[in-house]
């Protein structure tokens, strides 16, 4: 099953650090973000990724596509340029990378790819968050109901897009990033899985927000349903954020089963 990240974010609010690289390429540990991301989904078997890209796109390009000088050691020939990798086995994943437009809005990224999706069930993340949600049982929760979209509810402390949740954690409201709540409830965590129908939800103009007319679209016509996660969840949208991922590296808890 196909896995995107969204990598296209100009990543503002913690402009210190992302002046030259995109968030997704912020080091965590001797490693970009994007692949602390892809690792997770990896340790429960899913290894296709899709990289949306936008800001700085050519610098995750140019990652992946010298990814065994980046990764291992290597010599190098400069007479012939011949390269010589040094223990050369690594990550056994597939990663598609492709523009989704500069300024274009997580909708319309998701939208753009289509037709590297076609008729199957595919995750969607976010390429700055990190967490320890189990995939393989969000899909067995997706795949027991006949809803179109599945996303991650988490409950740390709330600037995101709440939820209200109904009877079998049916989503029967969702406001986009309220600012305050009385509640200390679940949040969107992102996570998704979703059908190939939320395409049917999608535009492709670069102004389509997918936090906020599709999902709440979905919500109104009773299609997301929330699998709730009470383990490891942390979005880096600050350097702070930044600093505690660091801090964390070792332990390592968005692996923990």
């Amino acid at each position: 099953m196909k896995v995107i990240i969204l990598c296209g974010g100009q990543g503002t609010r913690i402009r210190e650090l992302t002046d030259l690289i995109p968030k997704p390429m912020i080091d965590i540990g001797g490693k970009p973000m994007i692949w602390h991301i892809m690792n997770s989904y990896a340790n429960f078997g899913f290894t296709d990724f899709i990289l949306a890209l936008g800001y700085k796109g050519e610098v995750i390009k140019n990652y992946f596509s010298n990814y065994q000088t980046f990764s291992k050691d290597f010599t190098v020939n400069l007479k012939d340029g011949n390269i010589d990798i040094h223990k050369s086995s690594s990550e056994d994943w597939n990663v598609t990378l492709v523009n989704t437009g500069e300024n274009a809005m997580t909708g319309s990224r998701i939208k753009q790819l289509q037709s590297y999706i076609g008729n199957e069930t595919f995750c969607v993340t976010y390429g700055d968050g990190l967490s320890n949600v189990n995939i393989t049982k969000e899909l067995e929760f997706h795949k027991s109901h006949d809803k179109i979209a599945t996303l991650v509810g988490v409950n740390p402390p709330s600037r995101f897009g709440e939820l209200e949740i109904g009877k079998d954690d049916l989503v029967t409201k969702f406001i986009e990033k309220a600012e305050t709540s009385e509640t200390q409830g679940f949040i969107n965590g992102g996570f998704y899985i979703l059908n190939k129908e939320v395409f049917n939800y999608l535009e492709e103009n670069e102004s389509c927000v997918f936090e906020q007319k599709p999902l709440e679209n979905l919500s109104k016509d009773g299609e997301l349903k929330v699998f709730k996660h009470e383990g490891f969840w942390q979005c880096m949208d600050n350097y702070r954020e930044y600093k505690l991922l660091n801090n964390l590296v070792e332990k390592a808890p968005w692996l923990s089963k």
